[in-house]
């Protein structure tokens, strides 16, 4: 059994985990959470751990860890531990759990349940809370034909507090919490056991997750402080909303991290975007990872739940698509044109397409889409292109065009925008007679860069033979 106890040592140096359970995708609301995780460590010059919490065993999937990894991986959100899965540490939770039976702060119970269902309901008829109600407390027998749970014993008295860095002091009185299950009838540990045993063996020094734990919080340190540890500190993140005010599903869009990817969106417009749900630095919209890591301030974080805002993404993936380095943006490209069935290899290299497409796209998925014509053949003109730009009128232009194209040496922009210029001066025409009919030509539409960066783009031999095939269609239809 591999042992956390070497991580993160010594216990004053930070230490942060991204602890995701492997039930379906990485979502944005959990890439949120490694991203202040992973901001915090960095900020502080401390370690990042990955850990993925497995034990339910009826919905945990290979599957579901490696979407997690792969969206990990995709946004740059590198762990210096890990990844660790806590059904590789059976033998050390039940270890743990023995200790509390041990030591008097766990205990054996043998409530079937049924008589738990007739206990909350006798509550709930008297307007009290659901809750255990302590009945095995003080059992010393075993109950014959029942296999027992074990729970914590929380103490009856006194308050916890959370010193939440995002919300401040959070106040809990302990008879209000009731006595948790730590280990299920058949000996499976429980969430708030697993997480406690891995945060204390870890030496976590900092928690940082979703709200919806923050009713789990004074538990697991009540557990930690039964086993003689110092419970790390924790912060709570506010929920993400969508643009309607309510809770973010499938229905507002894409909720998985990898969606966005599937979608066009970089990774660094992704945590941009990420980051500003919930954390600002003054007015500042845009930051490099290096500044993030240099700015963050987990103190900064709204306490109020924040709203996504899809049209805002879009600005963001835009600006970056304009100002990363075109290789990255390249790359990223390549995949993109992948997905739609495009060999990169049969066209201009990508990083030409992303400085020709970077102004006019807000998507990779848009700037591959409309980039196809650099690398096959179209089938169909779009009709409205057509019957506007490739009349009979437009065959001596083209034919002035193929003459020029096929007697230019080499194929450049600036000699390609010769030939265009030349043409209408020749024929007496404004460049946009003469550019539009040949855009249609090459792309099959209205929509591309500038017509000497699409011919060079194109190449030699698809201009020309573009050219020829709409001459030939042309003159068909005249016919």
């Amino acid at each position: 059994m591999r042992r956390f106890h070497s991580l993160c040592e010594p216990r004053m140096s930070i230490c942060t985990r991204f602890a995701p359970s492997p039930t379906g995708y990485l979502h944005i609301g959990g890439a949120r959470t490694a991203l202040f995780a992973w901001l915090y460590a960095r900020h502080h010059g401390g370690e990042f751990v990955l850990r993925i919490e497995d034990t339910d065993l009826e919905r945990s999937t290979p599957e579901s860890v490696n979407a997690i990894l792969e969206g990990m991986a995709w946004l740059g959100l590198t762990y210096d531990r890990g990844p660790f899965y806590q059904t590789e540490h059976f033998a050390r939770y039940r270890e743990v759990i023995q200790k509390l039976l041990d030591t008097g702060h766990a205990y054996h119970c043998y409530c079937t349940r049924e008589e738990l269902e007739v206990m909350r309901t006798e509550q709930m008829e008297r307007k009290e809370k659901p809750r255990y109600d302590g009945r095995c407390r003080h059992r010393k027998e075993p109950r014959e034909g029942v296999q027992p749970v074990v729970r914590f014993r929380t103490p009856e008295e006194g308050v916890t507090i959370v010193d939440d860095m995002v919300r401040g002091k959070v106040a809990f009185q302990n008879h209000e919490l009731d006595d948790l299950i730590i280990a299920r009838s058949d000996g499976t540990p429980t969430y708030n056991l697993t997480v406690v045993v891995d945060d204390m063996d870890m030496k976590v020094t900092h928690v940082i997750r979703g709200d919806d734990h923050l009713n789990n919080t004074p538990r697991q340190i009540n557990i930690l402080r039964a086993l003689g540890a110092e419970p790390p500190r924790y912060g709570h993140l506010p929920m993400i909303l969508g643009p309607d005010g309510l809770k973010l599903s499938k229905r507002h869009g894409a909720v998985s991290v990898m969606q966005y990817r599937d979608e066009g969106y970089l990774p660094e417009a992704v945590l941009n975007y990420l980051v500003r749900l919930g954390w600002s630095h003054g007015d500042q919209e845009i930051f490099t990872l290096d500044e993030l890591v240099r700015l963050f301030d987990i103190a900064e974080v709204n306490q109020s739940a924040s709203a996504i805002n899809p049209e805002k993404l879009l600005w963001l993936n835009q600006h970056y698509i304009r100002t990363l380095d075109p290789d990255h943006v390249a790359r990223e490209l390549g995949w993109h044109l992948g997905q739609i069935g495009i060999d990169p290899s049969e066209g201009p290299e990508p990083r030409q397409v992303v400085l020709a497409q970077r102004d006019r796209c807000r998507t990779l998925r848009e700037m591959a889409e409309a980039s196809v014509f650099f690398y096959r053949e179209f089938t169909e003109y779009d009709p409205k292109a057509w019957r506007k730009n490739l009349t009979a009128e437009a065959l001596p232009v083209l034919q002035a065009l193929h003459d020029g194209f096929r007697a230019l040496g080499a194929w450049e922009k600036e000699a390609l925008h010769q030939v265009v210029l030349h043409t209408g001066e020749m024929l007496g025409l404004k460049l946009g007679k003469v550019a539009q009919p040949l855009r249609v030509a090459l792309t099959g539409g209205t929509a591309s860069p500038s017509i000497d960066l699409t011919l060079e783009l194109v190449g030699r031999d698809r201009t020309i033979a573009r050219i020829e095939r709409a001459q030939a269609k042309i003159s068909a239809e005249s016919a």
